[in-house]
């Protein structure tokens, strides 16, 4: 049996609501009142503050608020990514650099700062400096002399190794001909010297020293596969095996082997060779002269041309006033590079064509000299417009297929590959009408010759991408 609840309580229970209700007005009641009465004192107070005011002046100024002369402009919110593409496992190490060259804007950056080695890309560099120096309307001389005994000429290289052997379709349009010159310095020897054969042939190929023929860092399978002959002043056809092929096995003495090709040109094939140099004050018999270095440069560019690259390099350092050698390259080409602008304290050169892994140039500094290709000052409209154009010409005439065809003719771009890299560089005119700036480089030991469609893949999606390119 429940206990009764007390009184008080009971009574609680009763009426709980009716006291909330009447609690809750109570207290309604005594905070306005008080309300009232500290309403009433404040505005006694600031009535006597107002009063003191108009007595007594303050020396306190009112504070100014802070308003920005000018607005900081709103960063565009980029929503095209391109962040799988890069990190496509054919790429292995990627480093990347993309810029607006419009507006200066990076869009894309992996590594961009970081040197690193260039592959062919590096031949940008050469061709650069070499316009510098040489300016598009030098020309390499290759000349016959006469010896210093009767009987004996000589054939002096002056760097030119397109000079061809062959009457028609030499691998080099518009070479000059071993036979031109052969004639020529025949004729001119039987006026000189009546009756007397020629019997002795001396190859002067000391227009720079060739102890540094072929470099420590590069591998000789180019030399015997048919990518690069040896860096020799006195070649013929590039020292190729079949003279009217890119890629064609090249010789370990290219100088003998113009001095064969020339002892049959004059027709003494018996002819005594032997290495010398031209006479003091010999008297030239004949000469020729190769394309102009601007024509050089752009062949070179548009096929990735090796032996073209180091011979253009070797002379440009040459006429610059050094000595020819591999080692001079850094000083020589970076001297040039800085002239224009560039800052060039972080950049590496070993050669000029850019097979040694020891080469190493940031892709960010690559994005700056196409930049400066682009405006085409200084001659650089040359190498601007011997950039291969994507599924049109030279080494990207067989590129950019399939998805990546809606890039094709719209990205113009040098194409890089040594053993452990595979590059691309050059400018894409996207899509909705802005102009990038591009340096690709994927870098791995093993990497494999799909990178190039992984390279094409990212290049064809920053040219659909334009400027809306992220960088997430």
């Amino acid at each position: 049996m429940s206990q009764p609840e007390p009184a008080p309580v009971s009574f609680f229970a009763r009426h709980r609501l009716a006291l909330i209700i009447g609690g809750g007005a109570l207290a309604f009641i005594l905070l306005a009142t008080g309300a009232l009465f500290a309403g009433a004192a404040v505005g006694t107070a600031r009535s006597d503050a107002a009063a003191d005011s108009t007595s007594a002046p303050s020396d306190q100024a009112e504070p100014q608020r802070v308003v920005p002369g000018e607005l900081p402009a709103a960063n565009p919110v980029r929503t095209c990514t391109v962040n799988s593409l890069a990190k496509d496992e054919r790429l292995m190490s990627l480093s990347a650099y993309v810029t607006n060259l419009d507006t200066g804007d990076v869009l894309f950056d992996r590594d961009g700062e970081l040197p690193a080695r260039t592959g062919s890309l590096l031949k940008l560099l050469t061709a650069t400096a070499a316009l510098q120096v040489l300016g598009p309307d030098y020309q390499l001389t290759t000349a016959v002399y006469a010896g210093d005994t009767p009987g004996t000429i000589v054939l002096r290289g002056g760097g030119d190794p397109t000079i061809s052997h062959v009457i028609k379709d030499s691998y080099y349009p518009g070479a000059p001909k071993l036979q031109t010159l052969a004639d020529a310095a025949v004729a001119a020897y039987a006026a000189s010297n009546p009756g007397v054969p020629i019997t002795n042939i001396v190859l002067d190929a000391t227009y720079w020293n060739t102890s540094d023929r072929w470099l420590p860092s590069w591998d000789r399978s180019e030399q015997t596969t048919g990518y690069l002959s040896e860096v020799v002043p006195l070649q013929v056809d590039g020292d190729r095996e079949n003279p009217k092929k890119a890629v064609s096995p090249r010789s370990t003495d290219p100088v003998m082997a113009a001095g064969t090709w020339f002892a049959k040109a004059i027709k003494v094939p018996g002819a005594t060779l032997s290495l010398g140099s031209v006479p003091a004050n010999a008297v030239e018999l004949a000469s020729v002269k190769s394309q102009p270095v601007g024509d050089l440069i752009t062949q070179m560019l548009l096929t990735s041309d090796g032996t073209l690259a180091e011979s253009i390099a070797r002379v440009t350092s040459i006429e610059a006033g050094s000595d020819g050698s591999a080692a001079s390259l850094q000083d020589v080409i970076t001297g040039e590079l800085t002239d224009l602008g560039l800052d060039t304290s972080e950049v590496s050169i070993v050669d000029g064509s850019g097979l040694s892994d020891e080469n190493a140039v940031s892709p960010q500094f690559m994005t700056q000299l196409i930049a400066l290709l682009k405006q085409g000052d200084n001659n650089l409209n040359i190498v601007y417009n011997a950039l291969p154009v994507a599924g049109e010409t030279g080494s990207l005439a067989s590129r950019f297929t399939g998805d990546n065809a809606v890039a094709k003719g719209k990205i113009l771009a040098k194409t890089g590959w040594i053993d452990t890299e595979y590059a691309l560089a050059g400018v894409a005119n996207a899509e909705d009408g802005t102009t990038l700036a591009f340096a690709f480089y994927a870098i791995g030991d093993g990497i494999k010759p799909t990178a190039n469609d992984a390279l094409d893949s990212l290049a064809a999606a920053i040219y659909t991408c334009g400027n809306n390119l992220s960088n997430r």
